[in-house]
């Protein structure tokens, strides 16, 4: 569980990244700039918390499963950006628009938390699947 706990704050970094750079390429800047937070990793890694209901959910129709993810996304961002506030004083991100709720999610980010929850359903039956095949060597 450790190892996808570090394998799962690693890949949320470099999505974030990967991410934010697009994001600036797209607001002109041709550098890339692409930028997160240390905090990012933990909170990243606590994906590995979603692999059980992955497993429970694995026959849902493909809406029904990004469905669970994208609500699962948005209350893990949402309490990890209020306990920040809490331990630090104010979250790293801090989100505005009409779609904002108290800058903690986006709601607009819906079919991206989708998506990415999608992603991380492949990412996680991939690494099963090299761990079934690591153990019969």
């Amino acid at each position: 569980m450790v190892k996808r706990f570090v394998l799962y704050g690693f890949l949320g970094i470099c999505a974030e990244i990967f991410w934010t750079g697009m994001g600036s390429l797209i607001n002109g800047d041709i550098r890339l700039r692409g930028f997160t937070y240390i905090w990012m990793f933990p909170i990243y890694g606590m994906i590995v918390f979603l692999e059980p209901i992955q497993h429970k959910i694995k026959n849902w129709p493909l809406v029904l499963r990004g469905g669970v993810y994208t609500i699962l996304i948005f209350f893990m961002e949402y309490t990890s950006g209020l306990f920040l506030r809490f331990l630090l004083g104010v979250c790293p991100w801090n989100y505005t628009g009409p779609l904002a709720i108290n800058g903690l999610i986006r709601l607009d980010f819906i079919p991206i938390w989708f998506c990415f929850g999608i992603i991380i359903e492949k990412i996680h039956y991939t690494i099963d699947k090299i761990s079934v095949l690591l153990r019969t060597q």
